[in-house]
């Protein structure tokens, strides 16, 4: 069970690193089951809360970088102003997220490394301006919220420690608001 989980929940980080990453499938997705198996065979010692904290902290790091490029490089008003929500949003959750990892037992320690993936995209981000900006930014944010959404109902299920899955189901509803959001900017 956890072995699955962790696939699962592995599928869904990686899902989570490519928002905003173009794809060659005709909805912008990547393949799940392509991903969890590269995900399973490259880092089969991190456990399923770890892989969860990773996920979650490279996500906030994500939001957070790309919303910044939001305030000086976004066209509409709107934009910015959903940008500087996900700075804060996206910061206050990093630090909800390491308290409840540092409660877990044995504790866990969130890396926020962006993944190659985040990387490429928000260096793509950072060649746009103005209504093609806003357009990219717009489709990252409903991206990664609906991973991040993904991630976060997993883990609330079946993850393996309780201080983080009680933070995982607390910010359901956050995020859950924050993809509304995203899916309601008009570019």
């Amino acid at each position: 069970m956890k072995s699955s989980a962790l696939i699962l929940l592995s599928a869904t980080a990686l899902s989570l690193a490519a928002c905003g990453h173009k794809s060659d499938a005709p909805d912008g997705q990547a393949s799940a089951s392509a991903d969890a198996a590269a995900m399973a065979s490259a880092t089969p010692s991190l456990s399923v809360s770890q892989s969860f904290a990773n996920s979650m902290a490279s996500g906030d790091a994500f939001e957070v970088a790309s919303s910044k490029l939001a305030a000086t490089s976004a066209g509409t008003a709107s934009v910015k102003t959903f940008a500087a929500a996900m700075i804060k949003a996206h910061t206050d959750s990093t630090v909800k997220l390491q308290e409840a990892a540092a409660k877990a037992s044995p504790a866990v320690v969130p890396d926020a490394t962006l993944t190659a993936d985040q990387q490429a995209s928000l260096e793509a981000l950072k060649t746009l301006n103005g209504a093609a900006f806003d357009q990219a930014y717009a489709k990252a944010q409903v991206a990664g919220h609906e991973q991040a959404l993904s991630s976060l109902n997993l883990y609330a299920k079946s993850g393996d420690a309780p201080s983080l899955k009680a933070a995982a189901t607390a910010m359901i509803p956050v995020v859950t608001a924050h993809l509304n959001m995203a899916k309601g900017l008009k570019p």
